[in-house]
């Protein structure tokens, strides 16, 4: 689908001639606020009149929608959005907002709206002209995409998609602060529907190979450097925890490598590293039937680290950043590797492989050393590691672990800005011990137990003394329930994270 339209412009709601023009309203307002009280007097009071009886409250994703008679606004339709209490309104109830008006467009086959963002007194003052439009901008984009690519019948090509949104300011200087934010949240988002894309395309097609050849396509659009390794190379390489969990599949694995070099000369990179399993059968140690294609969002972290380098690149952010993606099928064979294997690794450390389906830290301990040779400022890897990490956060937070206090709290704090929140879990060494191995340097599993956190220690072990966070996304990679602005499947997470993170340490 063709990527979304983003206008901005210095004009009145009611004098604004769209399609759908959209407020908000807060829970508990008696009436409408700011220029939403002149589109409701040129409505005849309309809004007001359903607010009295009650029938609207503006609770959260709630929706009013009212169609003007000729001559009272420009605009064919109005759709008022609650936003809940005022006290509680925040970024990410602005991106719900925008993310229920764009549910509502593709129900009314309405392929622009634009946006009032004076709906409330002051509304910009209350979190910013600029994160007012940022939110909003990332929000449309990513509710407008859809991946239908793949369908044939009537639902691939009778759907009518929203195809461009206009930010309404109160005057130019709001304009010129909207217009930054759409600058910068546009890219993010449509980076983060790249990695949704890669997401839902099936194994058999988003292979090691085709994972590869984004990040070429990438690296020309771009001018990032790039390096592929094959099997071949992975081995010179010495990857030797790699080649283990890729010994099982005919599919062949690859390490990618992606450099962005925006910062000074000699500066040391940041390092982003990104799960690549493009499908994951368990290996021998297999997983049950049910709910297995899943698995096919496995490379998720890949998904979000080759996306990121994109829009990093398009933002020309002033950082030296580098990608890693090593990336394999899991499958069970007559070469897989086996329950009980002892298996090395690039940094030289032996691995006892207790279970095959704890596959993921395996090949992450290989980028993690990798990543060591460029000693890098911080490096932060994804991975849909854990579904202990399911149990203990469930679908609304990443979990998050490091090395490195002041790395952690950015990664936090970027989270929260970009509503891809995350929550630490402790390295405690009292945790070290449950991956013991008697006859290894290390086993891949500490069992039960914090099933998080030991694969976070495991991965520790790989880290070495550079600022490290590793952040556990099996949870929120993919979900069915979520917020109006995505939708089910593919979240693209942590992408914008990402491009938030390494923006926070540059600008």
């Amino acid at each position: 689908m063709a990527e979304l339209r983003i206008a901005i412009e210095a004009a009145a709601p009611s004098d604004y001639r769209t399609p759908l023009l959209v407020l908000q309203h807060f829970q508990r307002d008696q009436q409408p606020g700011g220029l939403a009280a002149d589109v409701d007097r040129r409505l005849g009071g309309a809004i007001s009149r359903v607010l009295e009886r009650g029938d609207f409250q503006g609770k959260k994703d709630e929706t009013l929608l009212l169609y003007p008679a000729d001559g009272q606004i420009a605009a064919e339709r109005v759709l008022v959005v609650g936003v809940g209490k005022r006290e509680e309104y925040t970024s990410e109830q602005l991106r719900r907002a925008v993310g229920v008006a764009v549910r509502q467009a593709e129900k009314l086959r309405v392929r622009e709206l634009a946006f009032s963002m004076a709906h409330v007194d002051r509304l910009s003052e209350h979190m910013g002209a600029y994160h007012a439009g940022l939110a909003t901008v990332e929000a449309a984009t990513l509710a407008a995409w859809d991946y239908r690519e793949l369908k044939t019948g009537a639902d691939a090509t009778e759907r009518v998609d929203v195809e461009a949104v206009t930010l309404l300011a109160r005057d130019t200087e709001e304009r010129a602060e909207f217009g930054r934010a759409a600058a910068y949240g546009a890219v993010a988002a449509r980076a983060e529907n790249l990695a949704r894309e890669l997401q839902t395309l099936p194994g058999n097609i988003a292979t090691p190979t085709h994972l590869a050849a984004t990040a070429e396509r990438i690296a020309a659009e771009h001018g990032l450097r790039v390096t592929v390794l094959d099997r071949a190379g992975i081995e010179r390489a010495g990857m030797k925890a790699l080649l283990a969990v890729a010994q099982g599949s005919q599919e062949e694995p690859r390490f990618i490598i992606l450099e962005y070099n925006g910062g000074a000369d000699g500066d040391p990179p940041l390092v982003l590293i990104g799960k690549g399993i493009t499908f994951d059968t368990g290996g021998i140690s297999i997983k049950p039937a049910e709910r297995m294609e899943e698995m096919k969002y496995d490379m998720s972290g890949a998904a979000a680290v080759l996306a990121a380098l994109k829009a990093i690149a398009e933002l020309r952010l002033p950082a030296n950043v580098v990608g890693l993606v090593p990336s394999t099928e899991n499958m069970p064979s007559g070469t897989a590797v086996k329950p009980g294997d002892v298996i090395g690794s690039l940094l030289g450390k032996t691995i006892e492989v207790v279970n095959t389906d704890a596959e993921g830290r395996l090949v992450l301990a290989d980028a993690l050393a990798y990543a060591r040779r460029y000693n890098p400022r911080a490096m932060v890897d994804a991975a849909t590691l854990t579904g202990a990490c399911v149990i203990a956060l469930g679908h609304h937070a990443i979990g998050l672990m490091g090395n490195d206090g002041d790395l952690i709290d950015e990664v936090r704090k970027a989270g929260q800005r970009v509503g891809e929140r995350c929550w630490p879990l402790p390295l405690w060494d009292e945790y070290r011990p449950q991956i013991d191995s008697a006859v290894a340097d290390i086993k891949n599993t500490g069992g039960r137990p914090a099933g998080t956190i030991t694969a976070g220690w495991f991965l520790k072990e790989f880290a070495g003394d550079i600022p490290w966070a590793h952040l556990d996304i099996a949870g929120t990679a993919w979900r069915e329930d979520v917020p109006p602005y995505l939708r089910k499947g593919a979240t693209g997470v942590p992408t914008r994270l990402f491009i938030e993170w390494v923006r926070s340490r540059v600008e």
